[in-house]
């Protein structure tokens, strides 16, 4: 799964056209390595996230095409 549609499926960031932004400007690490918008995603990946001051780190738990509301938080787990 590419690093955008996850940001929107997971709803970590809730639109995809500023997921593509977000990781192009590289504000996104996967597994210690700068990744872009189109770079795929899988289980078991740690994504670094930096908004501003704040840094977010998650492990990528599952990848689903399209989820509900409330289960989109099960994708990932804050490390």
């Amino acid at each position: 799964m590419r690093l955008d549609k996850f940001f929107k499926v997971s709803r970590i960031i809730k639109r995809r056209t500023v997921a593509k932004e977000f990781a192009d400007n590289g504000r996104a690490t996967i597994n210690d390595r700068v990744a872009k918008s189109s770079t795929d995603v899988g289980v078991g990946d740690v994504l670094e996230l930096h908004f501003g001051e704040r840094t977010m780190k998650i492990r990528i738990l599952n990848t689903k095409d399209t989820t509900k509301k409330n289960e989109s938080a099960d994708m990932y787990e804050e490390v």
